[in-house]
């Protein structure tokens, strides 16, 4: 190799975004076998991307999307996503739990840290535990040199951070932030003008942004975007109040709602709405005693949580069925609500989920074929969101199967399954019965596969038509009739499918923005949201104010605010079992 060529060959690891245009045959081949080295570690790198062999890239997850490149000396572990046309400059380090969306670009000398070290006095720093709550950036994202974002931030789509600054705190989209700790300077579409924010609390930085388009005249979203900011504020000031109400100290445990029996939901709610609404976990207990009491819950054999014995003591499994797994509908949907508290008070479950852990591919695809998608479609997407998010806590835990390949099996079985023409599982049903099961049954399969795995959903467009469709139906959605389960199966896929599809977009927005009008006036002060009617069969808490109702209530009136556009009007984003962004990259593609 002569010189002007180790010239070229380094000018690449500084100039990455040349190499598609500039680079030699021989170069070309170089990175060819630099990237098929790179995904015999299960790396995923889409067309048209670079990896500096300078860089160190020692990820568990690494997934880059269309033209997309890692500069020379960049230092890249954990598990990191990007989408398309993301840039990660040279001296960038970006490690932990890591997900870019398209066009980010992240300076030289820039610092994302999805993780953290624990400082109690008990014992020294190094022995501490880490914690990983993870970073999301959104769409069409500047990252300033030296800038540094630390463990547990999300920054909305379109913002810009300034050169040295330290983001600490969420970024609302659209905001140019700079400064140490990290402050909005305006809002990006104000053309240089100030922000026009107003002072909320839960010290979010800089306040609410305004949603400038509705400043149009005619422009719905101006008045609602003012009523999904009044409810943020009133919901704030009574969270305490409101998750006391259903502490009893002398048991010491929660309940849905005074008089109710405690359960390990209720439990999990509060401490879902107050990551939501206040920031920290609920003030009846320290985060630690949180934690510890969620982690001994769990059953050492199965790793499932059963729920509380009528006496208020230990819970007691049923026996488990011939492919070891346990029919216990609220000890699996306890997998999701335990495993996603503990993640936002920064634990995690003590053991695996040894249910999902000792199943094989074989016996998945048996109990999959097995589950009632023809008449109880719900049951059975409520089946897989259990079964896949028990994977995606052993992956966390860094447990493997019993037998590789389950995983990829669910996967697998699902892309075959799928029918094109509803983009959904179960059957259609009928005019009589309608779609809720159909529909339902989808979002709980989609919640725990597909939404949480970070992959997109088969068939988007055709989604959106049948969600509309059961949408209309009005012996679930006339007013007075909507329960929170009926409300948020169909706000979540329409979300879920319409990140990549505009598909009707007008008439999701219209729909969202008639059922975020009525949900904000179900707010009951001091008491928080009810569930709602009575679910098919008679789900569901019923419509007195509870934990449960006011934990799904609020993530339902996020997502139908993001469908209009006025989510960041709200101060918040929901990071448990209701999130919108996924929870980690598996390290595979899916099947299709």
């Amino acid at each position: 190799m002569d010189a002007q060529t180790a010239l070229d060959d380094a000018y690449f690891d500084y100039c990455p975004w040349d190499f598609v245009g500039r680079a030699s045959a021989g170069q070309r081949a170089a990175q060819d076998a630099h990237q098929r080295r790179l995904a015999e570690s299960g790396a995923h790198l889409g067309p048209r991307c670079y990896v500096s062999p300078a860089a160190g890239v020692f990820t568990d997850t690494l997934r880059l999307g269309t033209d997309s490149y890692i500069a020379g000396h960049a230092y890249v572990t954990g598990e990191v996503t990007a989408g398309d046309d993301c840039t990660v400059n040279p001296y960038a380090t970006v490690r932990g739990r890591i997900t870019l969306g398209d066009g980010v670009r992240i300076g030289a000398h820039s610092s994302l840290l999805g993780f953290n070290h624990g400082f109690a006095p008990d014992r020294p720093v190094h022995r501490q535990p880490l914690i990983a709550k993870g970073i999301t950036v959104g769409d069409d994202v500047w990252i300033g040199s030296h800038v540094v974002v630390l463990d547990g931030v999300t920054i909305g789509d379109h913002c810009v951070v300034g050169a040295g600054a330290v983001v600490t705190k969420d970024l609302a989209p659209w905001t140019v932030a700079a400064g140490n700790p990290a402050r909005p300077l305006r809002d990006r579409r104000a053309q240089g003008g100030p922000r026009r924010d107003r002072a909320v609390s839960g010290d979010l930085p800089g306040g609410l942004s305004d949603d400038l388009s509705g400043d149009r005249p005619g422009d719905p979203s101006g008045d609602l975007g003012d009523a999904v900011a009044r409810f943020a504020d009133r919901a704030r000031a009574q969270a305490a109040d409101l998750l006391a109400r259903c502490w009893n100290p002398d048991a010491g445990r929660y309940a849905d709602r005074p008089g109710a029996p405690a359960t390990v939901r209720a439990h999990c709610d509060a401490v879902e709405i107050a990551d939501l609404l206040l920031g920290s976990p609920p003030e009846q207990l320290a985060a630690d005693e949180h934690a510890a009491r969620l982690r001994a819950l769990q059953d050492p054999g199965s790793g499932l949580v059963p729920e509380f014995a009528p006496d208020g003591g230990p819970g007691v499994l049923p026996a488990p069925a011939a492919d070891g797994w346990i029919d216990d509908g609220t000890a699996e949907y306890h997998v999701l609500a335990v495993g996603y508290a503990l993640d936002l008070l920064g634990s995690r479950l003590t053991q695996p989920v040894h249910v999902v852990r000792r199943m094989t591919a074989g016996q998945l695809i048996a109990r999959l074929e097995s589950l009632p998608w023809r008449t109880r479609t719900w049951s059975a997407g409520a089946w897989v969101d259990c079964w896949a998010t028990g994977a995606h806590r052993n992956l966390e835990l860094g447990v493997e199967d019993g037998e590789p390949g389950a995983l990829e099996a669910l996967f697998g079985w699902l892309t075959t399954r799928v029918d094109p023409w509803t983009g959904m599982w179960g059957t259609a049903g009928s005019p009589a019965a309608g779609r809720l099961q159909l529909v339902n049954g989808y979002y709980r399969l989609t919640r725990g596969s597909y939404a949480q795995f970070g992959f997109d959903v088969p068939y988007a467009e055709r989604v959106v038509d049948t969600v509309l469709a059961h949408g209309r139906d009005q012996r679930w959605f006339a007013a007075g009739r909507e329960n929170a389960c009926n409300v948020l199966d169909v706000a979540h896929p329409l979300w879920l499918a319409g990140r990549r599809s505009g598909h009707r977009a007008a008439e999701v927005r219209a729909w969202a923005e008639e059922q975020l009008t009525r949900a904000l006036g179900r707010w009951r002060d001091g008491a928080g949201f009810g569930f709602g009617p009575a679910g098919e069969g008679g789900g569901g808490p019923g419509r007195e104010p509870g934990l449960q109702g006011t934990e799904m209530w609020l993530a339902i009136v996020w997502l139908l605010a993001d469908l209009v556009g006025v989510a960041d009007r709200l101060g918040y984003r929901p990071r448990g079992v209701h999130r919108p962004e996924p929870a980690r990259s598996p390290g595979f593609a899916p099947p299709g």
